[in-house]
């Protein structure tokens, strides 16, 4: 009776493992391990992008173009209108240096009231010349003042230079001394620093080179007369003119400028060469040691 029970009773199915052996070369492989990391994405996640500026659309996706920087205000043009007529009518002396200074300005600057700029300018170099004369890294220390506005001052300045320049260069020195007075005052009256040059002169003392020989400090320059004779014979010149400036304004000569001046002088005669004069330029005016019986 318990065999035919046993026959008789129901057999309960064992539960699903979730793994079927699977058999290679007769063998049964062991089940698959587990990882703790996840299943990889099918595709790579993309790397994030910086934004782009992209050009303003409207709701039809059509491009909006960018509008033109406004034009200055209407004070301004009027005001810079007048300048211009002014100064072609009157030239410069029809206007004060800041309106003058203020033409200049409006060309790098054409959206801006440069008015008080220009007064800036004025107060912290002294005047109209010393502004174009001041070294760009001084005018770069002017707030407001750009680099390309101290390249278009740098430029009128350079323009002035060459224009006095064309006035005695390859001319006969001695029958245009005014032109060559101004010509030293030009280059070298507004000078923050000290400058040494040295005008070369051939046989009928026409000019044939300016050079600057050495630049030094607010009140000294180093002159060395071996250098300023040797120079004049390697250009095949027979007559110099020493020329140098005083900051302070005032060109009355020192005792160091009387003792240089005569150690050149007695260099060139050694050599056969003629020291004409030597020039000192102040702001207002210039002094001459021939003119002064000091050579």
């Amino acid at each position: 009776m318990a065999a035919a029970s046993a026959v008789n009773t129901p057999l309960t199915p064992e539960p699903f493992t979730g793994y079927l052996p699977i058999l290679r070369d007769g063998e049964a492989m062991p089940p698959p391990r587990h990882f703790s990391e996840g299943p990889l994405p099918l595709f790579a996640t993309p790397s994030p992008v910086e934004p782009v500026d992209a050009p303003a659309a409207d709701s039809g996706g059509r491009v909006i173009p960018k509008r033109p920087a406004p034009p200055p205000p209407n004070y301004i043009r009027g005001h810079r209108q007048r300048l211009r007529e002014r100064f072609d009518q009157g030239g410069a002396r029809a206007l004060p240096d800041y309106e003058l200074l203020e033409l200049i300005l409006f060309r790098a600057l054409p959206r801006r009231d440069v008015k008080p700029l220009a007064r800036k300018l004025l107060d912290t170099f002294g005047d109209f010349n010393r502004v174009l004369s001041a070294s760009a890294s001084r005018l770069q220390q002017v707030p407001g003042l750009g680099a390309a506005t101290v390249t278009d001052l740098k430029l009128v300045e350079a323009a002035a230079h060459r224009m006095a320049r064309s006035r005695v260069i390859d001319r006969p020195v001695m029958s245009g001394w005014t032109a060559l007075l101004d010509y030293c005052h030009t280059t070298m009256a507004h000078r923050e620093t000290e400058q040494f040059r040295v005008l070369y002169l051939d046989r009928k003392n026409v000019l044939i080179a300016d050079e600057a020989q050495a630049e030094g400090t607010v009140d000294h320059v180093p002159v060395y007369p071996r250098e300023v004779v040797k120079r004049a014979l390697e250009l095949n010149a027979s007559a110099l003119i020493l020329v140098h400036n005083h900051p302070s304004g005032d060109p009355t000569p020192s005792e160091a400028d009387i003792t240089m001046t005569r150690r050149i002088s007695e260099a060139a005669v050694a050599l056969g060469l003629t020291l004409h004069d030597h020039l000192i330029v102040g702001k207002e005016r210039e002094l001459s040691f021939r003119a002064h019986g000091l050579l």
